[in-house]
């Protein structure tokens, strides 16, 4: 059994992706950028640091990488009230507890935000901690977020659990493996091919076959 279990918290504990995707769709419209919303939510998971460059070149960023970060956590202040925990979220982190796992949250959230999903998973007393944004200077693909979480969790005898190719490809930097749920709108296919161990359709399901994964 490993020691701990590292969670990203968007898209596979809070159903926010799409919420995320959105927004950077109405940033990017207010500076006259029109991307297609399937492009912009194949890259979340992403780190914001990271994002517009990705989505829309390296002179947007330099232009309007700042500005476009501002406009989209304007916009998804105004829609947060509209995420919800994904069925079955703190129901795994209580079982994940009780069969003895040290629980880390990975989050690159601001504090805000972390707060606010912290509350809406009720999960302040089940996780033993978590990260946020001002953790590190790296967001996803690069493996801070999980170096962070390791460090927090004071065992590198651990996995990961997400729901994006990027925290896949982070997890691997880190030297540990990903569980991976689809809640974050991303293929079996497209997890695997990234690398995942095991891939489940949600949380419920997990739960179901926990003794089927490195988490047994």
């Amino acid at each position: 059994m490993v020691a701990a279990v590292i969670l990203d918290v968007d898209g596979t504990l809070v159903d926010t992706n799409y919420h995320h995707a959105l927004a950077w769709y109405r940033a990017f419209r207010r500076h006259e950028i029109v991307l297609p919303v399937w492009r912009l939510h194949r890259h979340v998971g992403m780190g914001g640091d990271k994002y517009v460059a990705a989505m829309a070149g390296d002179d947007v960023e330099k232009r309007l990488g700042d500005d476009l970060r501002d406009a989209w956590e304007e916009i998804f202040n105004g829609m947060i009230d509209e995420v919800a925990p994904l069925a079955g979220a703190r129901e795994l982190l209580t079982e994940l507890k009780d069969r003895g796992h040290t629980i880390v949250l990975a989050s690159s959230s601001i504090q805000e935000h972390l707060d606010h999903f912290l509350e809406l998973l009720d999960a302040r007393e089940l996780a033993d901690g978590w990260t946020m944004k001002d953790d590190v200077e790296a967001s996803k693909p690069d493996p801070d977020l999980v170096k962070a979480a390791l460090a927090k969790a004071g065992t590198r005898d651990a996995v990961m659990l997400g729901d994006t190719p990027w925290d896949v490809e982070a997890a691997r930097k880190a030297g540990i493996e990903t569980i991976c749920v689809m809640t974050g709108g991303f293929s079996e296919q497209k997890l695997t091919d990234a690398g995942a161990v095991a891939v489940f359709e949600s949380i419920e399901e997990l739960r179901e076959r926990l003794d089927a994964t490195p988490l047994a």
